[in-house]
């Protein structure tokens, strides 16, 4: 891979090359009558649904966190709250994520963030050797190693898909 630039760089891109992180940039139409943003991009472009990765958001305990599954499956609640230590997890307010992280719904990246948020990547990332996530915008999609998901959002990884 190279590392890449998009014309009129997304908060994504513009952290991944900040950070020396190498990347691949995917686009495709958006339909704006999608609500499945994820197998949109994976049916697009092509893509086994496994590697392709959603970004969620979630209240832990009142605190905002990050859950990175892939589109072929969901979020686990449960084991979102054990891998940080916390006790309840629900699903975020679209706004509040929205608000927190920059970026509209259906384009949240884990990269370039307003606020870093711990995270946690879904273990199955690792068996590929690349992945992708969103790029910031409806239509863009970044693929990086797994390790660098990791690496560059501070994740910790566990088992929190299903």
């Amino acid at each position: 891979m190279t590392k890449r630039r998009t014309v009129g760089g997304t908060p994504a891109a513009v952290a991944l090359t900040a950070a020396g992180i190498a990347y691949e940039v995917h686009t495709y139409v958006h339909d704006p009558r999608a609500t499945s943003f994820g197998a949109e991009a994976a049916e697009a472009l092509g893509l086994d649904p496994a590697r392709v990765l959603k970004t969620l958001l979630a209240s832990l305990d009142g605190a905002l966190v990050v859950g990175i599954v892939p589109v072929s499956g969901q979020l686990d609640l449960k084991a979102l709250a054990r891998a940080l230590g916390g006790s309840r997890a629900v699903m975020a307010d679209v706004a509040a994520a929205e608000r927190s992280t920059g970026y509209v719904a259906g384009g949240i990246s884990p990269f370039g963030q307003k606020r870093r948020l711990r995270t946690v990547v879904d273990a199955s990332a690792l068996d590929h050797p690349t992945v992708f996530v969103s790029g910031g915008r409806r239509g863009l999609d970044l693929e990086v190693a797994p390790d660098d998901l990791v690496a560059a959002t501070g994740a910790v990884t566990a088992t929190i898909g299903r």
